[in-house]
């Protein structure tokens, strides 16, 4: 498991409750941070790509608290959904996107045009992870866990703006842990499908429950009794 997903989700989850609370007074939902914290990631990646390092770190850290507030206030406020998982979680991916980007048009006018490739390199590997555990669900499999999950990117990039001297190392560090992750999840959700038969059957029930569905619409549409006109 990840580092950070597990050892201290549990005690950053208690921290934060109070704020929560606090937070479901002032009538702001849980989507309303999602979209302060992408709005918030947006101006880090342009103050990164033009160059101004330390904003651009004051920025990243100050889009990672409403990410981590949304949640709270979700439980404190009981609102929390499938709808809001997905929202945030698709968020966190076009924040990562813009982010990398960021740090691409940085190195590409301060280092050369090719080492633009490197940030967009993490970018495709870290898609290739969340591929695979949004699949692995989709199929009844779990696949967390891993070296190089979104918090611990998100803090080595953190490290790489403190220190720009470390950013390009710290990026290569990255990809090859982000890749040695997405090797640990394939190999995990392959091991379990080789043992899970019953996973093609649980499909299969999900699409005939879809498909009862829209035949009971269809057939509550045909029978419904049109209204008199006075």
């Amino acid at each position: 498991r990840s580092m950070f997903d597990g050892k201290f989700r549990t005690p950053v989850d208690k921290a934060v409750k109070p704020l929560g609370n606090a937070l479901r007074r002032t009538g702001l939902t849980p989507d309303h941070l999602t979209v302060l914290g992408l709005l918030v990631g947006i101006g880090a990646a342009v103050a990164i790509g033009s160059g101004r390092l330390l904003l651009g770190l004051f920025l990243v850290v100050l889009a990672a608290l409403p990410d981590l507030l949304d949640g709270a206030l979700a439980k404190a406020s009981e609102s929390s959904s499938q709808r809001g998982a997905f929202f945030d979680s698709t968020v966190d991916r076009v924040t990562d996107a813009f982010l990398l980007g960021g740090i691409a048009w940085y190195l590409a006018s301060e280092e050369s045009p090719h080492m633009a490739l490197l940030p967009f390199a993490v970018m495709a590997v870290s898609s290739i992870i969340s591929y695979e555990r949004a699949k692995a669900e989709s199929l009844g499999i779990e696949a967390k866990g891993g070296l190089m999950e979104r918090a611990e990117r998100i803090i080595a990039i953190c490290f790489g703006l403190l220190f720009p001297v470390l950013l390009v190392p710290i990026l290569w560090v990255m990809l090859v842990l982000t890749s040695i992750t997405a090797i640990q999840r394939f190999v995990k959700v392959w091991k379990q499908a080789a043992v899970a038969p019953v996973t093609a059957e649980r499909i299969e029930m999900r699409r005939s429950r879809r498909q009862s569905r829209r035949v009971a619409r269809t057939e509550r549409r045909r029978t419904r009794v049109p209204r008199r006109r006075s």
